[in-house]
């Protein structure tokens, strides 16, 4: 593209170089070269603008002052990293394929599908579900039985969806999720684990990304459900009865146990691990690694394992990192002690 034109799609105005110039994919600060474009969104990569090799650059007024290459185009914007992330999309389209319901899936009689729909090789979908306009379901997919699926979905290869879900629109599920298998409870009788039955459901929002191998467990009577706009990482284990609120971040390798609430806003971390029965308040942060035992007030931050407030828990670190020369201290205290006392 132009780079007027990509700044025209993109809310910028140019300003210096050659505007006329194309621009072909994007690139970071710190690699991009000539016909590439670039962004500058925060202070500490300015070092890395005097020598871009770029064509062009997404930046904010406030960071457009300072010494500028020959040749760089500056895209002025309120908001370079969306300015940024719509031009990532424009020169770097998703791959077109024809859209067809393949020969090789499996539908059931009692199956629907909406318009414009894409069912590819070897899925299958059972009794009573259905699928809404313009959704795709790609290659191995399972989708069981009295399954809801709504409009401009992404079902990608592998992915298996237990009965009775409920998806909501503009859902994308990565390839190798699992949502609405049995959650993992048993009773402990008699010398052995009694399977607590599971016949409950997992109702998924609108807006809602899920990512690879993630796995969302139905609800043991009730619903597992997920609010609209939160996003899900890879490698996250979700168990029965959650209630999941609105533009909730879970990152990867986070558990998180039966019946929590984690409201709206809320942050988890990588490789955070949550107790069953906790809640999880509005905006509220659990940082990296983190083991979740109690309730965690809305909008505060916690750390550690068991997981307390990040303030206090940095203190602790810190005290504890300190340890070893206050034991040679003590120990050069208590040999003074002792030789005053003989």
């Amino acid at each position: 593209m132009l780079i007027t034109d990509l700044a025209h799609h993109c809310d910028a105005q140019p300003r210096g170089g050659d505007a006329t110039l194309t621009v072909n994919s994007a690139a970071d600060i710190m690699s991009a070269h000539a016909h590439q474009v670039t962004v500058l969104s925060d202070g500490k990569y300015k070092k890395y603008l005097k020598d871009s090799k770029a064509s062009a650059c997404f930046i904010s007024e406030q960071l457009a002052e300072d010494e500028i290459p020959d040749g760089l185009t500056l895209l002025i914007c309120k908001d370079p990293e969306i300015s940024f992330l719509n031009a990532v999309k424009l020169l770097h389209p998703e791959p077109v394929f024809k859209r067809q319901v393949s020969e090789h899936a499996v539908l059931a009689d009692t199956t629907t599908l909406g318009y414009d729909v894409h069912v590819g090789p070897f899925a299958s979908i059972g009794q009573h579900s259905s699928v809404g306009d313009s959704s795709t379901i790609e290659a191995g997919v399972r989708i069981g039985n009295h399954v809801a699926i709504g409009k401009n979905c992404r079902i990608h290869p592998n992915v298996v969806i237990y009965d009775h879900t409920v998806i909501g629109n503009d859902v994308i599920i990565h390839a190798g999720a699992i949502i609405g298998a049995d959650g993992f409870g048993y009773k402990f009788r008699d010398n052995q684990h009694i399977k607590v039955p599971h016949v409950g459901h997992v109702e998924i929002a609108d807006h809602v990304e899920i990512g690879a191998n993630t796995c969302i467990d139905r609800g043991a009577l009730g619903a597992t459900r997920i609010g609209a706009g939160s996003k899900i990482d890879n490698l996250v284990q979700l168990g029965h009865n959650n209630i999941v609120g609105r533009n909730v971040i879970i990152c990867g390798q986070s558990g998180i146990s039966g019946s929590c609430t984690i409201e709206d806003g809320a942050i988890l971390a990588g490789s955070a691990g949550v107790a069953d029965h906790v809640k999880i308040g509005a905006r509220a942060v659990v940082m990296a690694r983190s083991g979740i035992s109690a309730d965690v007030a809305p909008g505060t931050q916690v750390f550690g394992s068991p997981a307390k407030d990040r303030k206090v828990a940095w203190k602790e670190l810190a005290a504890l990192a300190k340890l070893p020369e206050l034991l040679q201290r003590f120990k050069a205290l208590e040999s003074r002690v002792k030789s005053l006392e003989e």
